[in-house]
Order: structure tokens, then C-alpha cells, then sequence
């Protein structure tokens, strides 16, 4: 019996120390010109599948099978799990940037190259990690949570210098310096883009704020209704756009789009029903300002990584998307108006040979 527990020990111990000598760490961090990177970590297949494992277990990510308790898993058996454990380590490594956290955006598992019989060892497996940077980074610290031996860490700068340290292990880097690598637009640039972004999206997938300033305009042709009703939902749509970019309100994305969606049909059952601007409407047509505001900057942050000057960035995009419904409603405007002269010149033309 003792024996037996002595084995048991024994054969335990041996296998933390195979995979604890298994882990044969490499780290390589690359940046573009744009600040986007890539983290690629390489290490020994089957010591990462021993070490993920409990975490993809935690995190509800299905483990080995089974049936392959009892038998060693085949390597292709192996890949496919370690590729399911890629979300894992995006939890495992800490990218402290600049005092705060930047996390990488995607994860994926790259199996090993084919062993052959020159390889002393086994081939390495590489999780690549790929996210973005702010265009002003200054400094970086790195920790990788899982290691215990010491380990290479390789920064491959966008202006092509190359950093290295050896990491000891689960161990903090030192502070690496990654200021002045990436070309940062000059704020005349970030202008003129997001302004031309700002235009063409509200006459593509933001038509619908085009579609509720024309609602507006067909209460009535007189100058100063419109231009309370237009005045008001840009001022509230800028608002809750500045507001939402910078965190100070976050409105239910569930309920913006079915709001966006009703303010374009209460101003066109609204129309048929009354001519008269009312204190009411006016008040309708700020509350519906701001969900429109809030979906214009859902938009913008689909776009991607915004740059370091994010307030040029969404006031350009605004006075894009404001510069477009302001060109339906004109162009709208003119066009309504030539065809009421020109039914009243028709009537009277009518009137006077009658």
C-alpha cells in the first residue's frame, strides 16, 4: 500500500516536472504603422493543453473528451482543442498600457509545423492574439499569467526598431518604451475624413435620420416651423452623440434602434392629422434627437479604432452626417416649393378662364 502511494506521487511529481520543462516559452509582439499588433505566444502543444485546460473548463469551454481519458490524445485531436482554448488566453495575459489595460480583440490557436527527424524537440503551437493601439502610446508593461520558466520577449516596433527582454517567468516586464512609433494624422486629415465618413453614412445605413428631418419639413412650408423642429433635433442628436463617445450617458442600445424606427412614423401619422407646431412635438422631437445621437455614435464606433484626437473626430463626423440632412430637407424644400408655385399658377391660370 505504501509502495502504491509512493508511486502515486511520484508518477504526479513527474508529470508537473515534464510539463513544468515542457513550456519552452517564446514571445513576440509586432505593431503596424496604424497601431494595430500582433501577440504571438509559442509554446510546447501538449503543456499548453495541460495548463488551459482548467481555465477553458471554468470559462464553460468544453475539454477533452471522455473517451480519450484513457488513451493519448492524436495530434490532430490535441489541435482541435487547443484551438476551442484560444479565447482563454486573452484572460491570461495583461497588455498594461499607459496605466491602463488594452486587451487584444481576437484569438486564434496556429498548430505546430510537422515534426521531422532533424527537430530535437517537438514544434511549438502559437496562440495569436491581434488587437490596437492609441495612436499616443507611450509605454507597455507585459504579463503572461500561466509561465513559470524565464522566457524571450521580442517587441518588433512599427518604425523597425526591436526591443528584447528575458521575462522571469510569472514575472512583470519592465517598462517598455513604444512612444513615436505610428503615424498619428494631423487633426486637417481627421477632418476631412470623418467629415466625408459623417455624409455618406447619413445617405447609406443612416437614412433614417434623413427620413425623420424630411418628417419634419412636411408639417408645414413656413420657414419658422422648420426651423425650431430642425434646430432642435440637431441640437439634441450633437448632444447625445458628444455625450455617448465620451461615456457620460449610454442610452439602451436595445430600445435605439425601435425608437429611431417610431419617431420616423410619429411625424408622418402627426402630419396627416395636424398642421400646427405644438409645444409637444417640440419636446418629442428633442427626446427623439437624442436616440438618434446615440445611434450615430454606435456608427462611429463600428468604424474602428477612433485616433488620439477623438473630439476633432466626432464633431467632423456630426457636421457630416448634420451637413447631409440639412441637404436633403434643402433640396427637399425647393422641390416642394416649385411644385406648390406651380399648382397655384395652374389653378389660377384655371380660375381666370373660367
Amino acid at each position: 500500500m505504501l509502495l502504491a502511494f509512493i508511486a502515486v506521487i511520484a508518477a504526479w511529481f513527474g508529470r508537473a516536472l515534464h510539463a513544468h520543462d515542457l513550456e519552452r516559452t517564446e514571445v513576440t509582439l509586432s505593431f503596424a504603422p496604424d497601431g494595430s499588433f500582433v501577440l504571438d505566444m509559442a509554446n510546447d502543444p501538449d503543456w499548453l493543453l495541460l495548463r488551459l485546460e482548467p481555465f477553458a473548463v471554468d470559462s464553460g469551454i468544453s475539454g477533452r473528451p471522455s473517451e480519450t481519458f484513457n488513451r493519448p490524445l492524436t495530434v490532430d485531436e490535441r489541435d482541435v482543442i487547443l484551438g476551442r482554448f484560444a479565447p482563454v488566453l486573452i484572460d491570461r495575459v495583461v497588455l498594461w498600457v499607459d496605466g491602463r489595460e488594452v486587451r487584444p480583440v481576437s484569438a486564434e490557436f496556429i498548430r505546430p509545423r510537422p515534426q521531422t527527424p532533424a527537430d530535437d524537440l517537438s514544434p511549438l503551437g502559437t496562440y495569436r492574439l491581434r488587437g490596437s493601439m492609441p495612436a499616443d502610446v507611450r509605454t507597455l508593461r507585459w504579463f503572461y499569467g500561466i509561465v513559470i520558466d524565464p522566457y524571450p520577449l521580442t517587441i518588433r516596433r512599427a518604425d523597425g526598431r526591436e526591443l528584447k527582454e528575458t521575462i522571469l517567468g510569472k514575472a512583470w516586464s519592465e517598462t517598455l518604451d513604444l512612444a513615436g512609433q505610428f503615424n498619428q494624422p494631423s487633426r486637417v486629415r481627421i477632418v476631412r475624413r470623418y467629415l466625408v465618413l459623417g455624409f455618406q453614412h447619413a445617405f447609406t445605413t443612416g437614412i433614417d435620420h434623413v427620413l425623420f428631418a424630411l418628417g419634419l419639413l412636411l408639417l408645414s412650408l413656413s420657414l419658422r416651423p422648420i426651423a425650431l423642429q430642425v434646430t432642435g433635433f440637431v441640437v439634441a442628436q450633437s448632444i447625445a452623440l458628444v455625450l455617448t463617445m465620451y461615456g457620460v450617458i449610454a442610452l439602451p442600445e436595445r430600445a435605439v434602434w425601435p425608437i429611431v424606427v417610431v419617431s420616423i412614423g410619429y411625424v408622418v401619422v402627426e402630419n396627416l392629422v395636424t398642421r400646427r407646431l405644438t409645444p409637444w412635438r417640440l419636446m418629442l422631437i428633442l427626446v427623439f434627437g437624442l436616440f438618434h445621437g446615440a445611434q450615430i455614435a454606435g456608427t462611429l464606433r463600428a468604424l474602428g479604432a477612433l485616433p488620439a484626437r477623438l473630439l476633432s473626430a466626432t464633431l467632423s463626423f456630426n457636421a457630416g452626417v448634420v451637413g447631409g440632412e440639412l441637404s436633403a430637407l434643402a433640396a427637399a424644400f425647393f422641390l416642394v416649393a416649385a411644385a406648390t408655385r406651380r399648382s397655384t399658377a395652374a389653378l389660377g391660370r384655371s380660375s381666370a378662364r373660367g
